[in-house]
């Protein structure tokens, strides 16, 4: 049905324990999911040994070390069983849900993207328990945040989708919002899960970013990897995200993004020239007409504020 793929840090600490909370319950999806860990980290090859999943060490990296996303997904698709494969983080937890979302759209092409929800997990859990995910929800209820539009943690997708992706640095800025704007830009539906699956990433500390190319201090966007990928993307413009969703998924179907609120039609708008250059003249015209229209209405209130100001 699904092969998942991963590229864990070391299993190191509390980093250790919750990538391997989250990968035991990959194991334990039904329908079964073929599940392959990415990279030479230290005690990768020890858990997919532990749980039987298949290893593969070597990843084409940059300079400085870090994985890079173009030989991760090309890799990941030519060992894929499946029609569909899905790019999860590591300390990602998910649910039966998750598979049931599958099921909904499976038959139509599409990336399968959603917002995650923010826990904090010190402790292994008992995945033996078979009330485990309910109490996982009501914990979730508790003590949980649903992340912003930027807590995009897996990619769903047909396998074959990705095959000239720029070489970006993984786990710093821009690569996911590339893969969005990609999928839109090839006509495939996206589609937001978020209403329909539950994902829980376990909060660590994000010590991968100090390296060389991204010096502690510096963050994701601001290292010479994250500038590097925020070239590679090609413009902010091609920065999509979760608001450039074509539809959403809720316990009841799919959903046009268009019919869900303004917030989804005027993005999609302001999208058209990146999905239709020669809508550009169109969208100018528009842009300026608007121009005019604030302006105008600033003018308004700034005559009625001086008229009422004579008039005391």
């Amino acid at each position: 049905m699904l092969t998942i793929f991963a590229l864990p840090k070391p299993f190191r600490g509390h980093t250790g324990l919750i990538q391997t909370n989250a990968i035991q319950i990959w194991t334990q999806l039904r329908p079964s999911c073929k599940i392959i860990l990415f990279g030479d980290e230290e005690g990768t090859a020890e858990v997919a040994a532990k749980f039987g999943i298949k290893y593969v060490p070597d990843v084409e990296r940059n300079e400085y070390g870090t994985p890079l996303v173009n030989s991760l997904f090309s890799t990941a698709q030519n060992l894929a069983k499946h029609n569909f494969v899905c790019y999860v983080n590591a300390d990602i937890i998910l649910m039966s849900d998750f598979v049931k979302a599958i099921h909904q759209v499976q038959e139509q092409s599409s990336l399968i993207v959603g917002r995650r929800w923010d826990l904090d997990l010190k402790e292994p859990l008992d995945f033996s328990n078979p009330d485990w995910e309910s109490q996982l929800h009501a914990r979730l209820a508790k003590e949980g945040s649903l992340h912003g539009l930027g807590g995009i943690d897996y990619f769903l997708f047909p396998r074959g989708t990705y095959q000239d992706i720029p070489p970006f640095a993984i786990g710093r800025t821009a690569w996911d919002n590339w893969l969005i704007y990609q999928a839109r830009a090839l006509g495939l539906p996206v589609i937001d899960a978020t209403k329909a699956v539950t994902i829980v990433h376990q909060n660590h500390d994000y010590g991968r970013f100090q390296t060389e190319g991204n010096k502690s201090g510096q963050g994701e966007r601001k290292g010479t990897e994250g500038m590097r990928n925020r070239e590679l993307l090609g413009g902010e413009c091609y920065a999509f995200s979760l608001l450039d969703a074509t539809y959403c998924l809720t316990p009841t179907g799919l959903k046009s993004t268009m019919t869900m609120s303004v917030r989804y039609l005027a993005h999609r708008i302001l999208r058209l020239p990146e999905m239709h250059p020669h809508w550009i003249p169109l969208m100018q015209i528009i842009k300026g007409l608007r121009l005019i229209v604030f302006r105008t209405a600033a003018l308004r209130r700034r005559m009625l504020k001086h008229d009422l100001k004579q008039r005391g």
